[in-house]
């Protein structure tokens, strides 16, 4: 099934309480790439939501407009088992029509100003390729 706004960009109501509780104990890079990128429209205009309920899944952040998640991984995604899961979560997300970009832990805390121009960059691919017949 595709997202779209007639089904609520597949919004799973019932993930919601575990998704409040990951808003309010957000990790510290997650939180710095909320504040200093995505918070109040700072990327390009764009709204994001943080801890969205998708699917059977909860992104990091999502922006339904460019149905664009973004999520960022910490030291736990570096197991074996985590990687087989965040695999598969990935190609369910993009076969519903969402485009999945990850950082680590790392390069948000230590890199911001490169992750906050790889996603102007593409953003910015995404709107020309979205006027261009």
């Amino acid at each position: 099934m595709e997202a779209n706004k007639d089904n609520f960009h597949l919004y799973n109501s019932n993930l919601q309480p575990f998704a409040n509780s990951l808003r309010k104990n957000m990790t510290k890079a997650e939180a710095c790439l909320w504040k200093y990128a995505l918070k109040a429209r700072q990327m390009k205009g764009y709204p994001f939501r943080r801890q969205r309920p998708v699917l059977n899944y909860i992104a990091d952040f999502m922006c339904m407009e460019l149905k664009l998640i973004i999520e960022v991984d910490g030291i736990t995604h570096h197991d074996e088992k985590v990687i087989l899961k965040d695999e598969q979560r990935q190609r369910n997300l993009e076969a519903a029509g969402f485009t999945v970009l990850r950082f680590s832990d790392h390069e948000v805390l230590k890199g911001m100003t490169g992750v906050i121009a790889f996603l102007e960059e593409w953003i910015e691919k995404y709107e020309a390729s979205r006027t261009t017949p």
